[in-house]
């Protein structure tokens, strides 16, 4: 199982999309990114610009203590930190790339 994450424009056009595992959900946690990433309507952020902030508090973390967040790396290989901050970085990225995108997740 994995999650899809993208972004669409108001005339529905997809602006970016990409997809990780949920082997990560946990890490995500850790670093305060999970509802961001995996229930944004849980906490009523639609707009890309609305989880600008708490994307970059995350990697901050993630950065800060990669030791740590590795200790959340899935044993069987799928699902790691190595893998998780570009992913991570590449969202952020987009999110100021198109701020007004609605964000939309599958998992």
């Amino acid at each position: 199982m994995s999650l899809d994450f993208s972004l669409t424009k108001i005339q529905q056009t997809e602006v970016f999309s990409s997809n990780i595992t949920h082997n990560l959900g946990k890490m995500a946690d850790k670093a305060g990114i999970y509802y961001a990433l995996w229930r944004p309507e849980e906490k009523g952020w639609k707009a890309a610009s609305e989880i600008i902030p708490i994307l970059e508090k995350g990697i901050k973390k993630l950065k800060a203590k990669p030791e740590y967040y590795k200790k959340f790396d899935a044993e069987n290989g799928w699902g790691l930190y190595e893998h998780f901050v570009p992913f991570v970085e590449d969202i952020l990225y987009n999110c100021k790339k198109y701020p007004d995108a609605i964000i939309s997740v599958s998992r």
